[in-house]
């Protein structure tokens, strides 16, 4: 028994998910108590300190060997899963709301519907660490649908503003038939198997016999949904539109906590309802699939990145790029392959990519709110009025690029590496082909603060402080993952190696 058992009641394995949810409702109760008053301190404070419980108490549950130490808790009849996959993710997750809540407090300053806004991104946020507790195909469609739901209303949140409607809508039909393709590869996985729950789906995969033709086309809607999720290719082209019109802090927590989650509930449900053993000698070959995807998906973010005008647009497509590179965590597994290694190198960088992807929205976030300009011309000579902020978005372009010495060279140092020792040295090497090309346009936004002269004055008006101290959080987090990436590595993939047992 852990030591949570011991001393807590199993239910409170779900601690972290629950505060979560717990939070949307207290905002819910407070907006119904005085729906006319718009409070931002109390408001931004309430999501801000639950994301952050939600973090410690992951964060302890972590560290303690919640879920890990003696196997993992399940609940509900083994639907939820509470171990050191389902905890890192959920640090990952609250730790990207803690700081978009708090940059939000600027952000929202003067709109109304602010209550409502936190409140979605609660609930979002729960749903997210809900997927990453999935051990059931049928919790993993409900607890997607929890975070999805709520992000369209969050996208298209600025009523407004067209772009906002338009890139809601979008994403809301997108997301509504990549939802029913992941319904009903779960079904076909069903038919086969005759259980939803990811054990049962592994010890029954093995003798589809006639219907391993079904369980095949199962296997890759089901994939395609995750796709969707994580914004991958072909199911990408949602992702530029949804995060160019959607709010800035929006954008960042969709390209950094929803892509986390989409590949938490993906490492799961590939690793332990379709293991590799079993279903690759009856054609259902799916490292295969995301060693496709992943090539694919890495290429054309980084090429359509590199031709972008607008800088929003440019990270858009660049976190595309970002979810091939996690793919790697995927498409590098075999029957006989350092897999744990593989699948925790991924783990860990999507951790960095939450820090540096949330600071690189956030900074923009700030950008809109000084009404500077979108492309990047207008960013040109900015690091003469907002050093320090430019300073810090200079950490996020350098570490996305994977430069060292930021924490984004280590984690793609790590992924790259443990492709090498699993033999998919040719995965690694488009890999560091694609990560040397990001560096062009990561570049160009550094050159336009720091070298370009101003085509205009800037009039930045006060210093939004909730912005900018989320921006410095997320700055302090990148440069803190160097030195302190060996301890993450290490539990990611401890954790990830847990589920190949």
């Amino acid at each position: 028994m852990t030591p949570l058992q011991i001393q807590l009641p199993t239910w409170a394995a779900v601690a972290p998910t629950l505060l979560l949810g717990l939070t949307a409702l207290v905002l819910l109760l407070v907006d119904s108590i005085d729906p006319d008053s718009t409070r931002p301190t109390a408001l931004a404070g309430v999501a801000t300190l639950g994301s952050l419980a939600a973090l410690a108490v992951a964060g302890w549950y972590l560290l303690a060997g919640t879920g890990q130490q003696g196997g993992a808790i399940e609940l509900y009849g083994g639907s939820v899963v509470v171990d050191g996959l389902s905890l890192f993710f959920t640090v990952v997750v609250s730790s990207v709301v803690a700081m978009v809540s708090l940059a939000s407090y600027d952000y929202l300053r003067d709109r109304t519907y602010q209550a409502e806004f936190y409140s979605l991104v609660m609930l979002a946020a729960t749903g997210m660490s809900l997927m990453a507790s999935s051990g059931s195909l049928a919790t993993v469609f409900v607890s997607l649908e929890l975070a999805s739901l709520p992000s369209y209303a969050l996208v298209a949140f600025l009523k407004k503003n067209r772009g906002s409607v338009e890139a809601g809508l979008k994403y809301f039909l997108v997301g509504a038939v990549s939802s029913a393709v992941l319904a009903f590869g779960i079904s076909l996985v069903y038919a086969v198997t005759g259980s939803l729950l990811l054990s049962d789906v592994a010890s029954a995969i093995g003798s589809a016999g006639d219907l391993v033709g079904v369980a095949g086309v199962g296997v890759v809607m089901i994939a395609g949904g995750f796709a969707f999720k994580t914004a991958s290719v072909p199911f990408h082209f949602w992702a530029p539109e949804a995060y160019e019109g959607a709010p800035a802090p929006i954008s960042a927590f969709l390209s950094s906590a929803s892509k986390a989650a989409g590949f938490a509930v993906a490492f799961r449900v590939f690793a332990v309802a379709f293991p590799i053993d079993a279903v690759v000698p009856m054609g259902i070959d799916w490292p295969l699939l995301f060693a496709v995807l992943a090539v694919v998906t890495m290429t054309l973010g980084n090429f359509a990145a590199a031709t972008q005008e607008n800088v929003k647009r440019m990270l858009a497509y660049s976190s595309v790029g970002h979810a091939g590179y996690a793919l790697i965590g995927l498409a590098a597994l075999s029957g006989s392959g350092p897999n744990g290694n593989v699948m925790g190198a991924s783990m860990a960088h999507l951790l960095v990519y939450g820090f540096m992807n949330t600071g690189a929205f956030l900074f923009i976030a700030m950008v809109e709110h000084w009404e500077i300009g979108r492309t990047f011309e207008d960013y040109n000579g900015l690091a003469t009025r907002a050093p320090v902020a430019c300073l810090a978005m200079t950490v996020f372009m350098f570490s996305l690029a994977g430069l060292p010495p930021f924490g984004g060279f280590l984690s793609k140092y790590a992924l790259f590496y443990e492709a090498i020792q699993g033999g998919f040295w040719w995965l690694a090497a488009v890999g560091a082909i694609n990560s040397a090309l990001s560096l062009f346009y990561y570049s160009r936004v550094v050159k336009a603060m720091w070298i370009e002269d101003p085509t205009g004055g800037f009039d930045l008006g006060a210093t939004p402080l909730g912005l900018y101290a989320a921006v410095m959080v997320a700055a302090v987090g990148t440069l803190l993952l160097l030195p302190a990436f060996g301890p993450v590595v290490e539990t990611a993939q401890s954790a990830a190696t847990a589920l190949f047992a």
